[in-house]
């Protein structure tokens, strides 16, 4: 072999090991601290704004780096707490809004906060999660792309999906109703997620419901099937269910209390091992490939009405 050739080998394998250990390195500091919080949402916008402060700063007491709030958490939300949207009090909003964004920048914390997003007259709002950054800033908009019947009277339903990095880690939102869709939760995979923010409003339900059985099962499913984590928020206004916080193997790590406001403390950490049983099959899936291995041309397996004897 030409030494010329030898050089460009070595060469080679030490950019490959370099650039192996610096994606490991680099995957071992991608952590982030995530405060996943409830508390009775009521269509008093004041209210909820105090909850929201007070639990934004426990959050950064217990050193989370993010803050995660549940669906219409500072509106209050329509159909439930609020009877009507005609006279809603915009202003006092956009006053609370803006108090946020400035407890943000003050605490250099990241807070993902629901409420609702004022269109054109004449336009239904949306039902939204701003992405507000530790330097006090809406960087983007989450909007509930499926809004359940009772929603369509009141909100306007989003046609976006929203991604955004803190600490190397990829985000990703979704609001309540949105988790009767897989096909969401598939998009999101392909965009290289690592956790879902996912906001709900669960509450002031008749005793028995069976949202409180069914939803956190439906969300560990979507978590193990597409391997990233989620969390989940709920208002814990009676009748509810609580945070939860699950990992990539759809196992729940962490929740809190049922009816009783909190602020769950959990961690993303990315150089973690989880048990993956897809992970071998699921970008051929993903790709419209809807089996493992090599099927046969056979014409025993093309006849499915008889046995081979």
């Amino acid at each position: 072999m030409k030494k010329s050739v030898v050089v460009l080998i070595i060469i080679f394998s030490c950019f490959v090991f370099k650039t192996e250990a610096q994606n490991s390195a680099d995957s071992k500091n991608r952590k982030l601290i995530v405060a996943s919080c409830q508390f009775p949402i009521s269509a008093n916008i004041s209210e909820n704004y105090d909850w929201i402060k007070k639990q934004i700063i426990e959050a950064k007491l217990k050193k989370a780096e993010i803050v995660h709030f549940p669906e219409c958490a500072l509106s209050g939300y329509p159909g439930v707490d609020l009877k009507t949207i005609d006279n809603f009090e915009w202003d006092k909003l956009h006053e609370l809004t803006d108090s946020v964004l400035s407890l943000a920048k003050q605490l250099k914390i990241w807070v993902l906060l629901g409420s609702i997003h004022r269109l054109s007259d004449g336009v239904k709002p949306h039902n939204s999660l701003y992405v507000i950054n530790n330097e006090g800033e809406i960087i983007d908009r989450y909007d509930k792309r499926f809004c359940t019947g009772g929603d369509l009277k009141y909100f306007s339903p989003g046609d976006h999906f929203v991604n955004f990095d803190v600490n190397g880690i990829n985000c990703g939102l979704l609001i309540c109703y949105d988790i009767r869709f897989p096909e969401l939760y598939r998009e999101y995979k392909k965009l290289e997620t690592d956790v879902i923010f996912q906001s709900l409003y669960n509450a002031r339900q008749k005793k028995g419901s069976i949202h409180p059985i069914i939803m956190p099962i439906t969300a560990q499913a979507r978590a193990a099937t597409n391997f990233f984590y989620m969390s989940l928020t709920n208002s814990s206004a009676t009748e509810s269910w609580p945070c939860h916080f699950i990992t990539p193997d759809g196992l729940i790590q962490n929740k809190l209390t049922t009816n009783v406001p909190g602020v769950l403390i959990s961690k993303v950490d990315l150089s973690e091992k989880f048990y993956d049983a897809s992970r071998q099959f699921r970008e051929n899936a993903m790709n419209g490939i809807l089996n493992s291995g090599e099927t046969v041309q056979d014409p025993h397996s093309k006849n499915r009405t008889g046995i081979n004897k």
